[in-house]
């Protein structure tokens, strides 16, 4: 039974298409369109946006759109204003000012609405794997979200750009390869391992030991490449029902339960995340069925490398409703060459990162790494705070403003609005009239919501991944009745509108360096107060020492050093323990700082104050060449 919330708000789901071939959609759209066929979803109004073409000239995409889906065809300039600083897909509601954008997000979103249109697809609530957080860590911390969100259908589509397609495979699909090669780990797995084990000790010619199993190499392996994995296939799809399937009542043979925990089998992938079908695997399906397209009649030498991709392309076709829901956006699956034994090595052309090596743990103080930097004439350097008594009239302002409402202690909101009034003090100073402030990693607001009621003639943009924080952000500004302050839920990739400056309170780990470098970008001014230096590292997009002064003398784990011992702030912590983890914080800072400064910025490390309001109390502030820093 399906159940409807009148109160639902209306959202127009934004999807991009090339404007210059019928032939394909882009894949983000492609992977969007079949996630609303799989879960039947009516709850979005959809509208293909071109570069090229007019509305009312889209009759010929409808073959990608599942069967008797209502669609609008738009231009770029039809877009509503908060679309435009972001990158499709995206959805936005009615009113115009919270936007979800990125794949992810969105789709994360459209199985939510789906649920709530029908609590009972479990189908679809499965999706979002045993702890629901499948493809929720945004990709540019998440190697994992970034494979699947950015690198193989980027990848997949420049390949198929390429006319004759004899170029190597692309190397997205060399790495999810052997990710399917990797043992499969899944809660309570024990049960089906010891099933697996009985299971092939139950085979014609099975050994004794260890669940072995004896067969002539030559005969039988591509019959036991087809069954090796129907133990874990039946798990995956009994998973899918909308009954639970109840096992026998039995606790198996006493020789299977002897067996060791390290003795039992392995389980295999049948689908991208282990044994069920997620989020994931919807993402790759539109991905790997392009590839295999675009291959056309001879695929057989490049498909040989890729023999767990084929076994997951035809397991994923015995999914119920993955038939249909492919057919109706256009997707109809390919008859594969007989799949043998698998004699493949390991994937070749591994990307940069995997390449990369663990850092071994550095053993001893910070004190070394310090004397050396120096030795070499660096040391931290904190300016004069230009504003330091510059306070809002906390006492003056409606409740929604003050972060008290965030729930918090009244010991942690003072040091809170202490920490705002840095903030807010320093983009009054530098803000003018009509430019747009962002709000970075906001959270739940409490920065934005100042700076949109304090600020009433700038735009405010608040960008956050976590939706339970924003949507706690536009209930405190419809409280308000805030209408200079737009709600974007999306990854910092996904949002490119122009800005002037940016702001960040408590940015985690590499968030700082990630928020420096949207601005940098944007030739805006940014304001941000650093956090959790300890979580920094290497990533895809950021290496550290970030500036050449620190490279010139650092290695990456002597970096690391200074990242872990800034850490150690803590107001329980000795007096001297705290004056090291302060003059590391400076440092770590200072390398950003003359890293912003070699792209022509003028930046200051300066301390918060109180320097009480917090154990992380640097603020980094920087302008561009054509301004002038406070």
């Amino acid at each position: 039974m399906k159940h409807t919330n009148s109160n639902s708000i209306e959202e127009c789901l934004y999807l991009a298409v090339s404007g210059q071939s019928e032939e394909t959609v882009p894949l983000h759209t492609s992977i969007a369109l079949f996630l609303l066929s799989y879960c039947e979803s009516k709850s979005f109004r959809v509208c293909l946006v071109s570069a090229t073409t007019l509305a009312g000239e889209g009759h010929s995409w409808s073959q990608w759109l599942p069967e008797g889906m209502d669609f609008r065809m738009i231009s770029m300039q039809e877009l509503p204003q908060v679309i435009r600083s972001c990158r499709l897909p995206a959805v936005v509601e009615e009113g115009g000012r919270y936007c979800r954008a990125g794949l992810a997000v969105v789709l994360r979103h459209i199985i939510k609405r789906t649920l709530e249109a029908d609590p009972c697809r479990k189908d679809v609530a499965e999706l979002l794997g045993f702890k629901k957080t499948c493809l929720k860590a945004c990709a540019e911390v998440s190697e994992w979200t970034r494979l699947c969100e950015l690198s193989i259908p980027s990848a997949v589509e420049d390949f198929c750009r390429q006319p004759d397609h004899q170029s190597e495979i692309p190397t997205a699909l060399l790495h999810l390869e052997k990710k399917f090669r990797e043992p499969v780990r899944v809660h309570n797995d024990d049960k089906i391992r010891r099933q697996k084990l009985q299971q092939k000790k139950d085979m014609p010619g099975a050994g004794l030991q260890g669940g072995s199993v004896e067969s002539n190499p030559e005969e039988g392996a591509a019959e036991d490449l087809q069954s090796s994995d129907q133990l874990e296939l039946q798990a995956a799809l009994a998973k899918l029902s909308v009954e639970e399937i109840q096992s026998a009542a039995t606790r198996g043979p006493p020789h299977i339960r002897k067996v060791k925990t390290t003795e039992l089998p392995s389980l295999e992938h049948v689908f991208a995340e282990g044994l069920y079908f997620t989020l994931t695997d919807v993402v790759l399906l539109p991905c790997l069925h392009q590839f295999l397209v675009s291959l056309g009649q001879q695929p057989g030498g490049m498909l040989e490398r890729l023999p767990l991709l084929q076994r997951w392309y035809l397991h994923i076709q015995e999914v119920p409703g993955v038939r249909r829901a492919a057919s109706s956006c256009g997707i109809h699956f390919l008859s594969l060459p007989e799949q043998g034994p698998d004699h493949s090595s390991e994937p070749q052309n591994p990307t940069n990162h995997e390449e990369e090596k663990a850092v071994a743990p550095f053993i001893g103080g910070p004190r070394p790494t310090m004397t050396k930097l120096k030795d070499n004439g660096i040391e931290a350097v904190y300016s004069p705070h230009p504003c330091s008594s510059w306070a809002l009239d906390w006492d003056s302002l409606p409740a929604a403003v003050n972060p008290t409402e965030g729930k918090m202690s009244n010991d942690r909101a003072l040091r809170k609005r202490q920490q705002l009034n840095n903030l807010v003090g320093m983009v009054t100073k530098l803000a003018q009239p009509g430019e747009t402030v962002v709000d970075f990693c906001s959270g739940g607001g409490h920065l934005g919501i100042v700076l949109a009621h304090t600020l009433p003639a700038m735009q405010v943009v608040l960008i956050e991944n976590k939706e339970e924080s924003l949507v706690r952000a536009k209930n405190r500004c419809d409280e308000l009745g805030l209408n200079n302050i737009w709600f974007i839920q999306a990854n910092l990739d996904y949002f490119t509108g122009p800005f002037k400056i940016g702001v960040a309170l408590h940015a985690c780990g590499v968030a700082t360096d990630m928020v420096m470098e949207h601005c940098i970008k944007a030739q805006a001014a940014f304001v941000i107060s650093p956090c959790c230096y300890g979580f920094i590292q290497n990533t895809v997009k950021f290496t550290f020492p970030r500036s050449q002064q620190f490279m010139d003398v650092l290695s990456y784990k002597e970096h690391m050093v200074l990242c872990r011992f800034a850490d150690q702030t803590e107001f329980q912590l000795p007096a001297d323990r705290r004056l090291i983890g302060k003059q590391c914080m400076g440092l770590v800072d200072l390398d950003r700082a003359q890293a912003a400064e070699r792209n022509g910025y003028s930046v200051k490390v300066m301390s918060m104050e109180p320097e009480s309001c917090s154990p992380k109390n640097n603020m980094v502030v920087g302008v561009p060449a054509d301004c002038e820093l406070i």
